[in-house]
């Protein structure tokens, strides 16, 4: 018998233990709460670089436009644009400024789903074809040496440019380089065309024996710049991103009420004078919200993510150096609720 009592517990320790378990629990789910609290309430973190579509952000942050929403966000700035491609890739930012482009790129070659939430601008003169003196029309660069960064979006510009003069790829000698090496090449004639982006573009025009025979304004629609997210931040934290896009069109409204303030924070962010930057932002069409509600509409035409994407993921699965030997599914990523909810 006494062995059988020694096997009971008392009522009352079984009670408190029940209410330590139940303490435990309890202070597991606080703190768990609390977690996702506290990720629900870290900044979301932005990559952006040069160019004047993204700079316009840092009148946002010095004007202090995300605190005044209540929105928690960090603004990394690269010095190298394609060190915030490479971060986003990697899952380090969760957001980037990002050209179309480059989104489909790495839809294609890395696959993490991404969502467009805003379009910021389009290039309208930023790239462009600058040629020889010598040289008076694109026809004219048949045989002719031409450089281009290969799968870019210089690359992208250039046959864009000899599609519409009637040339193909191979009618050229296409030589792939960096950019500025490709603007420093054409202003010493070892190249007689080269497809430049700012500044690399004003430089080599500015130095004598150059010329612009084509540009964006050419090709409007084919060269959106965008704010992009990653899929998991959008679904967790939309609220925040939808007060980041309507932010967007804060900037907007203080750049046209403000214009050489808004000059100056940008050229200053970029270690440019006002003077200077001022045609850099000419070269760029910027996007209100009838813009953005125009290129997140469905159609099939350059105007919208849909048909520019349909156009920029062709060129890619042209070149044979990228191995991309099927266009992207990037319909998914193109996130219009954001922009559709936000009234006139």
């Amino acid at each position: 018998m006494k062995h059988a009592h020694s096997g009971q517990r008392p009522a009352s320790s079984g009670a408190r233990g029940a209410a330590r378990l139940l303490l435990l629990l309890l202070a597991l789910a606080t703190a768990f709460t609390g977690a996702c609290k506290n990720q629900d309430n870290k900044p979301l973190t932005i990559g952006y670089s040069d160019w004047p579509g993204w700079v316009a952000w840092q009148i946002a942050i010095e004007k202090g436009m995300f605190e005044k929403r209540g929105v928690k966000v960090e603004f990394r700035w690269f010095d190298n644009y394609v060190e915030s491609l490479q971060a986003m890739d990697a899952k380090q930012l969760d957001g980037n400024c990002q050209t179309w482009n480059d989104t489909l790129f790495s839809l294609a070659t890395v696959g993490n789903p991404v969502k467009v939430v805003l379009v910021n601008d389009n290039s309208a003169g930023n790239d462009g074809v600058a040629v020889r003196s010598e040289i008076n029309s694109i026809a004219d660069l048949r045989g002719k040496v031409v450089a281009a960064e290969e799968g870019t979006v210089s690359h992208f510009v250039l046959m864009t440019a000899l599609a519409k003069n009637g040339l193909k790829p191979e009618d050229v000698q296409f030589k792939n380089m960096f950019v500025p090496d490709a603007a420093n090449a054409l202003t010493l004639g070892n190249v007689q065309a080269a497809a430049l982006w700012q500044p690399s573009l004003a430089n080599s025009l500015s130095g004598g024996g150059v010329k612009l025979l084509f540009s964006s304004k050419e090709m409007p629609g084919l060269i959106p710049d965008l704010l992009v997210f990653h899929e998991n931040v959008v679904s967790s934290r939309a609220d925040d991103v939808q007060k980041i896009t309507e932010v967007w069109f804060e900037v907007l409204k203080f750049m046209e009420e403000n214009p050489e303030e808004a000059y100056l924070i940008m050229a200053r962010k970029v270690n440019q004078t006002p003077e200077a930057y001022k045609a850099f932002i000419g070269g760029t069409r910027f996007f209100g919200l009838a813009d953005n509600k125009n290129a997140f509409a469905e159609r099939a035409d350059d105007a919208s993510l849909y048909g520019s994407g349909k156009t920029i993921s062709a060129f890619y699965t042209s070149v044979p150096a990228l191995n991309i030997k099927a266009a992207p599914d990037f319909a998914p990523a193109i996130e219009p609720r954001f922009i559709q909810s936000i009234s006139e």
